[in-house]
């Protein structure tokens, strides 16, 4: 049976106050309830973040056989106790053995009092006072509770003693569970509580309210001894009342009533608009005295499942983006609290995820609440990884789970386990314990009308969703390391977002589940290549795929494919047209500002400055349909450097940032590699190469290769060698020559093979410039050339380009233009390291670029658009399976075209056009400068004033 989750808190862990109560995620409303209402006590913290010591011993592991404390609720693994260990792990018997002393009111006199357990992980005895409280429970993830009203003597303390055992005495249990592709701790990781309620009193509400305002309350009672009437009345949140009151006629012995109403025009609960409203339920005798009062939060909202078309909402077809979450934390494991569901939920809803599916077990109760209020669908899932519960101890889980998370208006779905986990005995069980009959899913296969087939390839995708079943995958684009995720999204979203039957898709996963192992110093334990599958990582560091889902799952589009290329078209005319993703909210609703950014050079700073801004009104635009935004730019906005807009939805949430490119290459280049007034070059030549010399700057070329050999600053070496050399092909030198062109000196090296030709100048100033050709046909994986250097001396990258984090040839989108910097790192996705954005990779549409090393500054700057700049190889983690990429000899690259990375489950080459090698055309032609001195200034001749300047 299950409880109110609207209750009073008359005392905490002994002596709490009624704060507590609230870090639940439960409402004190009942407190002004007319008449008596349910008391409690919490037992342990409130949560992870507040927390209670508990008398406690494990059996097995570190500190075995030794009475000590520990924080309640935790997992004990985190506290130093016994051993840690991933799903299919072969389990010791490891026990841990809780006691805790309590005294219960002696007011709670003449009540029925409940021992609350909202979960133990996995197997929990319970005694009380020596007694037990009942049969164990089994099953590590659902609220049980205990009758311990004949076992208590109120106002004398309580001996309260929990076994609770990792492995559970069920195999079936153990299978569904703890051998899971995931991490399995053990202990009370959620909160215990003493619960109190009148003789005669409401034991459990389910709500099913409609789009259409039909409301209707399934009340369990107990205790009904005489006559009674059931009074319910909605509230708003904020206690105004809705509409009248209304009531039903309860006879004696009567063990649940429903209560029935219509409401006028509701507002309506979806995870754009997610308004709540409130049932106050009173359960009084015939003479009107009440007996209990208890109040329950819902919202009016229509779910259904339109077979061969899609899901809808009130009436309206919706595509769910989302990501499948874990309840994890690497230092608390399954132990949470709102404060970290708030922090997931935020990052979800800043990626404009409108979805989550808890994967692989119901959350806490709070972090539903915080989907509820936030806006945010929800899949909430009966364990059973591959493998299933029996029927006899999977029944009392089903509704142990629906019966607590049935009023949750979030709730889209429940999910009857994962991948063949499911025992479809149990199907019919959700719909017993859930008014709403919300539909049973399969995830991994069809069922309730619904494919939500795993991992497919980009044409398998494009084969169902044009057929003739809905199509929403439970998991796609495994995220492993750096790959999938945002990698093929783009691809993917262009078939799963549009397509009729497309009901959406969640991305796994969320976070890398990296365990910080107290017994290994704190070190990141992702279980080798299991578990770091994250968009983010275990801190919730953003990873690259953040933003690129944030750009792509974007509400508001734009209309042309051509403003995506982050130039403007020619036709430009000051309006940018805009396509309505939403599913219920019109752009006018939404804020819209533009601004004119100016970027200085290198030494100048990082970030942009603003030279004018200004909010647009946004246009009235329906969902799903396409209109035009009048940016009303100033005369002299071509003045600029670059455009950004920006879209703010209704809440204040920035969904989308476009960056627009009005100076190009040529003109940086212009204004930063001004050609020298004075001064000359002075060239010697060996058998072997030929020196230019200006000023402190000596280079040397090779003879034999064209290529560069050496070069000396102020007398020390400066190692940027053996470069251009082709990233693919063949280079033959054919032909040399050298000879003075005005204050610089000229090396002209031309080659047979796919290389053509470099040309080197070295002018009085110091500025190298760099004029190379080449020529590629057919498909490569990258097209460009290449020079060696070492990877330690680097210390730090600043640059004017697409940032800040690396991209694939299918993961272009999320980054922006801007003056980024970042230090050196040897971060490994995932894996080690952990530090972000890393720092090695391929950088999109650089104009410039400051490498800061041991030797000193090199200065890089491009004269045409559409430069990779690739920096060194990354590290990846053990056993990375299909999420892989490559990446030319050397070490820094000058490139064309870039290539894809995979994920898990599938090559590169399977993930959509996006994700196809590069497919060459022809002729080349690049020039890169070079200045290995600091810079300190800003671009010499920036025309416009910066009205502020943004770090």
């Amino acid at each position: 049976m299950d409880i109110d989750r609207r209750k009073l808190l008359v005392i905490g862990t002994v002596g709490a106050a009624t704060a507590g109560l609230s870090r639940l995620g439960v409402s004190t409303a009942g407190a002004a309830l007319a008449g008596p209402v349910t008391e409690t006590v919490l037992l342990t913290g409130a949560d992870a973040d507040h927390s209670v010591d508990w008398d406690f011993q494990v059996t097995a592991g570190r500190r075995a056989g030794v009475w000590s404390t520990i924080p309640t609720p935790s997992n004990w693994e985190f506290h130093g106790f016994g051993s840690y260990h991933y799903g299919g792990d072969l389990v010791p018997a490891e026990k841990g053995n809780y006691r805790h002393r309590f005294t219960p009111p002696a007011s709670w006199s003449g009540r029925r009092m409940f021992l609350v357990f909202e979960a133990a992980m996995t197997d929990a005895e319970v005694r009380v006072n020596g007694a037990s409280a009942g049969p164990a429970h089994r099953g590590g993830f659902y609220r049980f509770r205990y009758d311990v009203t004949a076992l208590l003597k109120l106002g004398e303390p309580t001996l309260l003693e929990v076994t609770v055992s990792k492995e559970s005495a069920d195999n079936s249990v153990n299978d569904a569970e703890r051998r899971g592709d995931f991490w399995n701790f053990g202990g009370l990781f959620r909160p215990v509580s003493l619960e109190a309620y009148p003789a005669t009193w409401i034991d459990r509400v389910a709500v099913d309210a409609r789009a259409d305002g039909t409301f209707a309350a399934r009340v369990t009672l107990a205790g009904v001894t005489a006559p009674a009437r059931l009074t319910a009345q909605l509230r708003q949140l904020d206690g105004t009342a809705f509409g009248q009151a209304f009531s039903v006629a309860v006879a004696s012995g009567a063990t649940g009533a429903t209560l029935t109403t219509t409401a006028a025009q509701p507002r309506l609960w979806t995870a754009e608009t997610p308004n709540l409203h409130q049932v106050e339920l009173t359960l009084a005798n015939a003479a009107g005295v009440s007996l209990h009062s208890t109040v329950e939060r819902f919202g009016f909202r229509t779910i259904e499942v339109r077979a061969g078309d899609g899901v809808y909402v009130n009436g309206r077809r919706i595509v769910l983006k989302g990501a499948n979450r874990h309840t994890f934390w690497p230092s608390s494991g399954r132990a949470s609290s709102p404060r970290l569901a708030r922090l997931d939920i935020g990052l979800m809803k800043d990626m404009n995820m409108n979805a989550v599916r808890m994967s692989h077990y119901p959350p806490d109760a709070f972090f539903l609440d915080l989907c509820d209020e936030l806006g945010l669908y929800v899949l909430d899932e009966l364990t059973g990884w591959q493998h299933r519960y029996d029927e006899g101890v999977g029944a009392p889980l089903v509704k142990a789970l629906v019966e607590r998370d049935v009023n949750h208006p979030s709730i889209l779905f429940w999910d009857n386990g994962n991948e063949g986990g499911w025992n479809t005995a149990l199907d019919d069980d959700f719909g017993q314990h859930d008014p709403q009959h919300r539909a049973v899913l399969h995830p991994w296969t069809t069922f309730s009308g619904v494919d939500t087939s795993h991992y497919q390839t980009y044409s398998s995708t494009a084969s169902k969703a044009a057929g003739g079943t809905i199509f929403m995958p439970t998991e796609f684009l495994h995220g492993l390391y750096d790959g999938g995720a945002g990698a093929g999204l783009n691809d993917y979203w262009k078939l799963m977002g549009g397509a009729q039957r497309s009901a959406g898709g969640f991305i796994w996963a969320l976070v890398d589940e990296s365990v910080a192992r107290d017994d290994r110093g704190g070190a990141l334990d992702t279980n080798g290549n299991r578990a770091p599958d994250g968009i983010l990582g275990p801190y919730r560091e953003k990873e690259g795929s953040f933003f690129t889902i944030k750009d792509i799952w974007s509400p508001v589009q734009l209309a042309s494919p051509a403003y995506y290329d982050s130039v403007f078209p020619a036709s430009f005319d000051k309006t940018v047209k805009l396509v309505n993703k939403y599913d219920f909210t019109n752009l006018r609703l939404c804020r819209f500002t533009w601004q004119l950014l100016a970027f200085a050079g290198p030494g100048g700073g990082t970030g942009h400055g603003v030279v004018a801004e200004a909010q647009v009104g946004g246009p009235d635009v329906a969902p799903g349909a396409t209109g035009t935004l009048a940016l009303s730019l100033p005369p002299d906005w071509t003045g600029a450097d670059a455009l950004q807009l920006s879209v703010t939805d209704p809440t204040g949430r920035v969904v989308t940032t476009w960056t627009w490119r009005i100076r190009k290459a040529a003109d940086y280049a212009a204004r930063l590699v001004g050609p020298a007034t004075t001064g000359s070059v002075a060239a010697t030549e060996t058998a072997g190469d030929v020196t230019l010399v200006a000023g402190d700057t000596r280079v040397t070329i090779s003879k034999t290769s064209g290529r560069l050999t050496r070069v000396l600053r102020s007398g020390s070496p400066v190692p940027l060698t053996n470069g251009p050399a082709p990233a693919g092909g063949s280079a033959t030198l054919t032909g040399l020559s050298h000879f003075r062109d005005g204050t610089g000196w000229v090396v002209q090296a031309d080659y047979s093979g796919d290389l053509t030709s470099v040309r080197w100048r070295l002018d009085a100033n110091g500025w190298l410039r760099m004029e190379y050709r080449y020529h590629r046909t057919g498909n490569h994986d990258y097209l460009g050339v290449n020079f060696d250097y070492p990877e330690a001396s680097v210390r730090s990258l600043t640059w004017l380009g697409d940032g800040p984090y690396r991209v694939y040839k299918n993961r272009l989108r999320g980054v922006h233009l801007d003056v980024w910097n970042k230090p050196y790192n040897n971060t490994a996705t995932g894996a080690s390291g952990f530090q972000y954005p890393e720092f090695k990779g391929y950088h999109a549409r650089t104009y410039w670029a400051v490498l800061n090393t041991g030797e000193g500054d090199i200065t890089m700057v491009a004269e045409e658009e559409g430069l990779f700049l690739r920096l060194f190889t990354p590290a990846e983690g053990p056993a990375p399976q299909n999420a892989v990429t490559t990446y030319p000899d050397g070490g820094i690259s000058f490139l064309d075209g870039i290539a894809p990375i995979g994920n898990k489950f599938h090559g590169a080459a399977a993930l959509g056009p996006e994700s196809q090698p590069n497919t060459a055309g022809g002729d080349y032609h690049r020039t890169i400068y070079f200045r290995f001195a600091t810079l300190t200034a800003p671009l010499p001749d920036q025309k416009v004033v910066l009205a502020r300047v943004h770090r």
